[in-house]
């Protein structure tokens, strides 16, 4: 699958920044206005090129392990930056810098050592990232070719690059870019951010070697403030409670369809109703116990590497390949009666 569109993906909602723009303390909403700005120049830039690049990167042979490039923007706009450190060389003194790296090779690993995948493409692309974008800016992103992370506010954010999973979420999209390619609005928009918060919670846990039981199941714990009261962005776990801050408000996402979100912001709710499906995974995972990436994530794996995931699957669409997906690796068994009590829980009709 050579010529997806690229999608202009980013970890903070849209309507997060939109609240904080609107904050009548300018340390607040200064740096969430220069962060949409940015936001909406890179999504107008995505419309005007291709994966050309990347398939240009991907031409030569297969690397056996990552192949990790890192940059330094030095707080301007223009990418990929300054090259500060390649494949293989040391640490550097920026932290950011070598957050970043590890983080794209903990992706990477789980991607090859659980799935068998050689990189997002599964042809060894090549693992760009750019760390010090812009001045205050609030997000991390994917472009379609590469890996961008700001540093922060320091007043709401911190620097994008503390949490691994943040890391694993917005590579993921480079996964998702390179198979399903599902559309980047409603419903297939919201599995694009559940899949990206799914590979993001299994790539933290297997970080700290975790069990399902064991992890806390959040996205973005650590990139928080101490000023805001919240734990992270997202919760897999009991989406919608993420944070209630008199700043930033109350988390939006529901757990169960009963509450589904119908919305024209945010591609229809993209980061919003991704809480549906996050928290179906959520309880797969902990019923079946154990290391999530192994069955759990198999399953979600199968699915969306399949070849049979439309570009714009609805929740019940994707509910169904995951149920004949863990039929047919693991039988009608144990698995697979987890999977259809998971999407039973969350109100997502699995049956044909």
């Amino acid at each position: 699958m050579d010529n997806h569109t690229p999608v202009f993906c980013t970890i903070v909602p849209p309507h997060i920044l939109d609240r904080l723009a609107r904050s009548d303390d300018p340390a607040l909403s200064g740096p969430a206005r220069r962060t949409l700005q940015a936001d909406a120049a890179q999504r107008t830039g995505r419309r005007l090129t291709t994966v050309a690049g990347a398939a240009a990167r991907t031409a030569a042979a297969p690397a056996a392990g990552p192949r990790r490039t890192l940059h330094d923007a030095r707080n301007g706009t223009d990418l990929p930056g300054v090259v500060v450190r390649r494949e293989a060389e040391d640490p550097v003194a920026d932290a950011s810098v070598n957050r970043a790296y590890a983080g794209l090779g903990a992706t990477f690993e789980l991607l090859l050592d659980a799935y068998g995948r050689n990189s997002v493409d599964g042809r060894g692309l090549p693992l760009d990232a750019t760390v010090h974008y812009d001045e205050k800016y609030g997000n991390a992103f994917w472009n379609g070719e590469q890996m961008v992370f700001g540093d922060g506010d320091g007043e709401i954010f911190l620097d994008f690059t503390v949490s691994v999973d943040v890391i694993a979420h917005e590579l993921a999209h480079g996964l998702t870019q390179y198979t399903a390619n599902l559309s980047y609005f409603g419903q297939p928009g919201a599995l694009n951010e559940s899949v990206s918060d799914v590979v993001g919670s299994l790539v933290r846990q297997r970080t700290l070697g975790q069990t399902a039981d064991e992890a806390d199941w959040l996205i973005g714990a650590g990139l928080l403030a101490p000023r805001v009261t919240g734990t992270a962005l997202r919760s897999l776990k009991a989406p919608g409670t993420a944070y209630d801050d008199d700043v930033l408000g109350k988390d939006p996402q529901p757990a169960t369809m009963a509450d589904y979100v119908r919305t024209g912001r945010d591609n229809g709710g993209v980061h919003i109703n991704s809480g549906i499906p996050n928290h179906a995974f959520y309880l797969l995972a902990t019923r079946l116990g154990g290391r999530s990436w192994e069955r759990a994530g198999q399953i979600w794996f199968d699915v969306l590497t399949g070849g049979d995931l439309l570009v714009d699957a609805d929740f019940a669409s994707f509910a169904r390949l995951t149920v004949a997906a863990a039929a047919e690796r693991y039988g009608e068994g144990e698995e697979h009666d987890a999977v259809l009590k998971a999407w039973s829980q969350v109100g997502v009709d699995t049956r044909a």
